[in-house]
Order: C-alpha cells, then sequence, then structure tokens
C-alpha cells in the first residue's frame, strides 16, 4: 500500500508587514442569501492617501464599506485595519480600533435630541476623561475645521442638510481619527456646498494626515479628492488607478459609466431646423 497522499496545502494569504498599511483586504467576499455582493476584493490602502470607492448602483461599494468598518463579518478572506485582523479581536481590542477611525454617514446621522455641540461632543464623553471645560473647547475646535461654529447650539431641524453634513464631519473627527470613512458624503447636495464638502476632504487630508476611503456615485467630487480610485462592478474590482489612469482606461464599464452611455447624451439639432419646425 502506497503512502498516504498529504493533504492540500490551504492558500497563502498574503499580507503587508510596511506600517503605512492603513487596510488591507484579501479574497473578501460577501453574501446575502444566494447573492454574492463582494467577490473576491484585494485591496490596500497607505496612510494619507484619499481612495475612492465608485460604482453604479448595486455594484457592491456601500457594502465594501460596511464590512470594512466591521458592521458585516466577511463570509470569506479577511479584513485588516492598522495591520489587525477585525474578526478576530475581542470586544476591548474592536473598542480600540474603533476609536482610531470616523464615519461620516450619508445623511449625517445627527441625534435629533441634542444640539450640534451635544453631537460633537458625544464621542468626546464616552471615550475620553477629558473635563467639562475641554469637551467644550474641542467641540468648538472641530466646529471651526468645518465652519459650523455659530451652529454649536442648534438642533438638527434647525439647519440645512449641508450643514447638517458638516456638524457630521466635526462628529467624526472628534477624537483626532487616523482613518475617516465617507459613505456619500455630497449626496443631495447643491454644487456650491458640494465644493465645500469635497474642499472640507482635502483640507482634513492635507493638514491632519487623514486616510480616506469616500464611497460615492458624484463622479465630479470623485476626480476631484481622490488620490487614487477604485471602481466596483457586480462585486469585484475591474479598475484602480489614479484619476488620469481611470479617465484613461480602455475597460468597457469604466468608459462607459464615467463617459455615460451614448444613447443618453443630448441631441443637438442646427437652430435653423428649429426655427422651420421641422422638429415639431
Amino acid at each position: 500500500m502506497g503512502p498516504t497522499a498529504a493533504p492540500a496545502a490551504a492558500p497563502v494569504e498574503v499580507f503587508s508587514d510596511d506600517p503605512q498599511v492603513v487596510i488591507e483586504t484579501r479574497g473578501l467576499r460577501k453574501r446575502f442569501g444566494e447573492k454574492t455582493v463582494l467577490d473576491g476584493i484585494d485591496l490596500t490602502i497607505r496612510r494619507g492617501e484619499t481612495v475612492v470607492v465608485m460604482g453604479a448602483s448595486g455594484c457592491g461599494k456601500s457594502t465594501l464599506l460596511r464590512t470594512l468598518i466591521g458592521a458585516y463579518p466577511p463570509d470569506e478572506g479577511v479584513v485588516k485595519l492598522f495591520g489587525k485582523d477585525f474578526n478576530k479581536l475581542n470586544a476591548v481590542e474592536t473598542d480600540s480600533v474603533r476609536k482610531r477611525y470616523g464615519i461620516l454617514f450619508q445623511s449625517g446621522a445627527l441625534f435629533s435630541s441634542m444640539t450640534v455641540g451635544e453631537n460633537v461632543a458625544l464621542p468626546l464623553r464616552e471615550h475620553t476623561d477629558l473635563n467639562d471645560d475641554m469637551i467644550d473647547l474641542m467641540v468648538k475646535v472641530k466646529l471651526e475645521l468645518v465652519g459650523l461654529r455659530e451652529a454649536e447650539d442648534l438642533l438638527p431641524s434647525q439647519i440645512s442638510g449641508g450643514m447638517a453634513k458638516r456638524a457630521g464631519l466635526a462628529r467624526a473627527i472628534a477624537l483626532d481619527p487616523e482613518l475617516l470613512f465617507y459613505d456619500e458624503p455630497t449626496s443631495g447636495l447643491d454644487p456650491i456646498m458640494t465644493g465645500i464638502i469635497d474642499g472640507l476632504i482635502m483640507d482634513l487630508a492635507r493638514t491632519m494626515n487623514v486616510t480616506s476611503v469616500v464611497v460615492t456615485h458624484d463622479l465630479k467630487s470623485a476626480f476631484r479628492v481622490a488620490d487614487r480610485m477604485v471602481v466596483l462592478n457586480e462585486g469585484k474590482i475591474v479598475a484602480e488607478g489614479m484619476p488620469h489612469e481611470i479617465k484613461g482606461s480602455t475597460d468597457t464599464f469604466v468608459r462607459r459609466f464615467i463617459q455615460g452611455p451614448i444613447e443618453a447624451k443630448t441631441a443637438v439639432f442646427p437652430r435653423s431646423a428649429l426655427e422651420k419646425g421641422r422638429l415639431g
């Protein structure tokens, strides 16, 4: 009888030991029922980068964000934040990692019964031993950074949508995080307010050396703030690179996503034809 065959070796997950790597995923898969929403995501994000994740509705970008922050456990693969496998940490370790990142939710997610200042103060009260005077000072500093000092005593119902986004951002940076996640930060905003939010994202990255992950479908905003871009389609990364590389991509989906379908472009007719009523 011949020797027993050795069991097949498990696939080796190769991770970087570079301390500048903040986020790393390998073979990341997430399913809901029979639907695979994330299908083998390999992603590396380095300290100080602003990485934009974009794609059509249903492509998996919001699910990716929620998996990165630990809201969804992966069904396969590994997610590492700051070199630690998020899903192998105990409660104390998980809390320690979560203090190192902030999240700007799509709606701002302010508590309606609290003033803007109280919303910003909440993480400071929950996670630090600062006294009231120091917390009050920190709240004023964070609101000043987002241009909302005058709104400190207002309720969320008394401010605009754009102001709510900025208040949510002030709360997200209350603990001076190393990493910021933005979930559709410019959704529902007018062009002026979109420019303000984009400016804040870039300023925070520059002045605080914050690593940023921005999930958005807003192409103008994406190309304005990104150092690097990731394009998802059907749960897979179909393109990754600097903004000019994404613009120059030859991938059919990427070109269609960026430029829009030909049939959606506005038709232009000669003035003379319109004046003669030929198109009426």
